[in-house]
């Protein structure tokens, strides 16, 4: 029987994937806390021995689908088409994990959701998977993404998480999840002034009210208590919105039985800024 041997919330934000030296500048003279963050989760990872990670990309948005990667191998270059000047040039090679991506459209198409398995090599590759394969080293392991399907409401990326639950049950594999993305994601305007030298400052997301929310909510995931965050998600965390209206997040929690997970979540980086937006490293214990 397959197992989810571990889970976390995990930032990808651009600004990590430039040299130390650009960082220190950007940070006043320190770096962002998400470098060293990587490696305290990658610890955590290697830790739990997983056969196969599962990564719920913020980035790749789909329309009618939640779609699960099933390739066998990605490799190339990457460059960034939001913001080419500032991303590209970053290699990639890793393995995919067909048979797990099979299960979960199995699976999804015995329970009637709309989750699809897809095989094409030529399918683009987006920084929420390529950031955190580069920075944690995770090319150790096969991978297999999963999509943010951009019309569905919070009850659907609940079942697309159970779904892969199940699917991993059905397996005979050890799976790590990581969902790829920031919480608060209202971005700050082209013309904006940092409220503090440091850019990587909470002060400098893009509202007081924001990063009060986002502290509510990591208050609530360390005690484990999934159900509140859930409870409020609409009144609260949808309206911020999170990242992906929480696609990252949501279909993690629906894999580990959403209002029922009281997985406590150790949170193993500062909350920062970037760009406007709330993130930090937080690692679920689930055995």
């Amino acid at each position: 029987m397959g197992q989810i041997v571990g889970a976390a919330l995990v930032s990808h934000h651009p600004g990590l994937m430039q040299c130390e030296e650009f960082r220190v500048l950007q940070g006043a003279g320190a770096d962002s806390d998400l470098i060293p963050g990587y490696a305290r989760v990658r610890e955590r990872i290697a830790a739990v021995r997983p056969d196969a990670i599962v990564i719920f990309d913020s980035h790749w948005f789909t329309t009618g689908y939640h779609l699960i990667d099933a390739g066998a191998r990605y490799a190339g270059m990457y460059v960034s088409d939001e913001m080419p000047w500032y991303l590209h040039g970053v290699p990639y090679d890793y393995r995919g994990h067909p048979e797990l991506a099979l299960a979960v459209d199995g699976v999804a198409r015995e329970r009637g959701v709309r989750a699809r398995a897809v095989q094409h090599p030529d399918l683009p590759r987006h920084y929420p998977t390529i950031n955190v394969i580069k920075q944690m080293r995770l090319d150790a392991w096969p991978i297999v993404t999963v999509s943010s399907c951009q019309n569905c409401e919070t009850h659907h990326f609940l079942q697309s998480g159970e779904v892969i639950g199940e699917a991993i049950r059905r397996s005979d594999l050890r799976v790590v999840m990581l969902a790829s993305g920031a919480l608060s994601h209202k971005f700050n305007g082209i013309d904006w002034k940092p409220n503090h030298p440091r850019i990587f400052h909470e002060s400098n997301v893009s509202r007081p009210e924001n990063v009060e929310s986002d502290k509510r909510a990591i208050h609530a995931l360390r005690e484990g208590r999934h159900d509140r965050i859930l409870a409020d998600w609409d009144t609260d965390y949808r309206k911020r919105p999170w990242e992906a209206h929480g696609a990252h997040y949501l279909q993690m929690v629906g894999a580990l039985g959403g209002a029922a997970c009281r997985s406590a979540g150790v949170v193993l980086s500062d909350y920062e800024n970037a760009r406007g937006t709330g993130n930090v490293h937080i690692w679920f214990d689930t055995l």
